[in-house]
C-alpha cells in the first residue's frame, strides 16, 4: 500500500469518577488522517484544517508519536502524515489523542501491523506528553481500543477493555479553550482519605455497572467529589447544563477530560437527543458559541477508512 487513511474518534476521559484512568470512544466527531511511507528518513506533517497547529514534527503530537514508532523500528525510512482535524484542539474530547492515535494506527497498517494495540497506545502517549506535559492514556486507550477502557497502570502500560450496555452520549462544547495544563494546575495537591475512599467506591461500582449492564448502578456511581467541584468553575453554566440534562432523562455525566466540553450519558438515542436539546437551551441564554454532538458509544477505536 502507498498510503493508509483512518478516522480517529473523539473520546471522553475521566467519566466523572475515573480521573486519568477511565474513558470511552465516541462514534463522531473524528479526525481524518492519511499516512504515507517515505524513502527519506524523518517525518512530514501536513495540516488540511484551519487551526494553525504546528507542522514541525517535534512540536506536533502526531509527529512525536510517529517518531517514537520509527525509533522502535530503528527505521531507515520515514512517514508523511496529512491531517484534517474535525475535533477542535482544546475541546476536552481527545483532540490530541485522536491525531496521535490515528497517525500510529495508519502507520502500523503500512508496515504490516508489526505492533500491538498496547504498543501503539504507548507510542501515542508521547503525543499526550507533548500536549499536556504528562504521559497519560485515558484518551489514548479508548481511541485505540474502542468502547470503555480502564488504564490500570502507566508503567508498565496496562489497559483493560470493559464490557458495556448500549449507551449514547450528548456532548456540548462551548467555544472557549481550557488548556489541559491549566486545568491540572488547579487540582488539589492532597485529597482527604474519606474523599478518596468515596471516589474509589464510585469508580469500582461504575465499572461493575458497565460490565453487568445495570443502568441504575451506572447512574448512582457517576459522582465525583474530588475533581469536578474544582474544575467546574472553569466552565460557564456547568451546573445548569447538568441539571437540565438530568431533567431531560440523562443517566449522569460531567466534565469531558479537562473541559470545556460537558458530556451526559443516556440509555437510548431518543433520550440523548432530548438531552442535547436541553443543553442547547441553556447555552442559548448566553452569548457563547457552542457545538453539540450526539453519538453512540463506539465499540471500535481508530477505523481504517474505506
Amino acid at each position: 500500500m502507498d498510503s493508509v487513511s483512518v478516522q480517529a474518534p473523539a473520546t471522553v476521559s475521566n467519566v466523572v469518577c475515573g480521573f486519568d484512568c477511565l474513558g470511552f470512544a465516541l462514534s463522531e466527531p473524528f479526525d481524518e488522517i492519511t499516512v504515507r511511507k517515505t524513502d527519506e528518513t524523518g517525518i512530514t506533517i501536513i495540516h488540511k484544517d484551519g487551526y494553525g497547529l504546528p507542522t514541525d514534527p517535534h512540536r506536533n503530537v502526531a509527529g512525536v508519536a510517529l517518531r517514537a514508532m520509527l525509533d522502535a523500528l530503528n527505521a531507515d525510512f520515514g512517514f508523511s502524515a496529512e491531517i484534517t482535524k474535525n475535533i477542535k484542539p482544546g475541546s476536552g474530547i481527545g483532540s490530541s489523542s485522536a491525531s496521535s492515535c490515528g497517525a500510529v494506527v495508519a502507520a502500523n497498517r503500512l508496515i504490516g501491523d508489526k505492533f500491538s494495540k498496547l504498543e501503539l497506545a504507548d507510542f501515542a502517549m508521547e503525543g499526550e506528553k507533548l500536549a499536556s506535559g504528562a504521559r497519560h492514556a485515558d484518551n489514548v486507550a479508548p481511541s485505540i481500543f474502542g468502547g470503555f477502557t480502564l488504564v490500570r497502570s502507566i508503567d508498565p502500560l496496562d489497559i483493560v477493555s470493559i464490557d458495556f450496555p448500549p449507551l449514547f452520549a450528548a456532548v456540548i462544547h462551548p467555544q472557549i479553550e481550557i488548556k489541559t495544563a491549566d486545568a491540572r494546575a488547579i487540582l488539589p495537591k492532597d485529597v482527604p482519605l474519606a474523599s478518596a475512599i468515596k471516589q474509589w467506591s464510585n469508580l469500582g461500582s461504575l465499572v461493575a455497572g458497565l460490565s453487568k449492564g445495570e443502568i441504575p448502578l451506572i447512574a448512582r456511581s457517576m459522582e465525583d467529589s474530588i475533581v469536578e467541584p474544582v474544575r467546574k468553575s472553569l466552565i460557564p453554566k456547568f451546573d445548569e447544563v447538568k441539571a437540565a440534562s438530568m431533567d431531560a432523562g440523562a443517566i449522569g455525566g460531567g466534565i469531558s477530560g479537562s473541559g470545556p466540553s460537558i458530556f451526559m450519558l443516556s440509555d437510548s438515542m431518543e433520550t440523548a437527543e432530548r438531552v442535547a436539546g436541553a443543553m442547547q437551551d441553556v447555552f442559548l441564554q448566553t452569548d457563547i458559541e457552542f457545538n453539540i454532538y450526539v453519538s453512540a458509544i463506539a465499540s471500535d477505536g481508530v477505523r481504517i477508512a474505506e
